[in-house]
């Protein structure tokens, strides 16, 4: 059986690793790649140099951006009391697809999992508590993904503001149970966001 060359053995091993993609789809996709490297290799290796080199978390929220602060955070508009909890950069992604929410965000960086030994410090929940003391938050909207996991960090942090005075809402209808915000279309967020109810 013949072998690929080392070094497109090592990408492919690389490429295995993406979510979504197993050994057979990595070597559909590099052997893909090699075939249009032109148009599609030199441009993506270059891309992806710049981002290594570029991106970086907000120190607030924990987007991603090419600054220390994200677009959102540094937005003056978006202090208005509001910020939406989610699991992760994907999700606040997914929100801002939908257009609908004009408050700042909290990426937690993941959810409780007693399984795998996650805990409130191993995610950004001390940072969320302490920007809702210090930011002036009116209102904690927790869009976290309808999953144990996630409803159960839910109750967490909503155990935690139990007597802070700010209001805590959760998406309501459109999110299916085991349905994750990234794969969800904008209507669906939009319909949820808009019909959130309080916990």
């Amino acid at each position: 059986m013949t072998q690929a060359p080392r070094d497109i053995e090592v990408l492919i091993d690389l490429m295995a690793k993406l979510p979504g993609l197993g050994p057979r789809s990595a070597r559909r996709a590099v052997l893909h790649l090699v075939k249009k490297r032109g148009a599609l290799l030199s441009p993506m290796a270059d891309a992806m140099q710049t981002v290594a080199a570029t991106a970086r978390e907000c120190v607030e929220c924990g987007n991603i951006g090419t600054a220390d602060t994200c677009a959102i955070c540094s937005d003056p508009k978006r202090a208005n009391g509001e910020i939406c909890v989610v699991e992760d950069v994907a999700d606040l992604w997914a929100m801002e697809r939908a257009q609908v929410f004009q408050g700042r965000y909290h990426v937690l960086g993941g959810t409780l999992s007693a399984l795998d030994a996650v805990g409130p410090d191993e995610l950004r929940i001390p940072k969320l508590m302490s920007r809702i003391a210090s930011d002036g938050i009116s209102e904690v909207i927790l869009a976290l993904n309808a999953t144990i996991d996630g409803q159960t960090t839910v109750h967490y942090i909503a155990d935690q503001l139990e007597n802070s005075g700010v209001r805590m809402t959760s998406l309501a209808q459109g999110v299916p149970i085991g349905g994750e915000l990234d794969y969800l279309d904008d209507g669906t967020i939009s319909a949820a966001l808009k019909a959130r109810k309080s916990l």
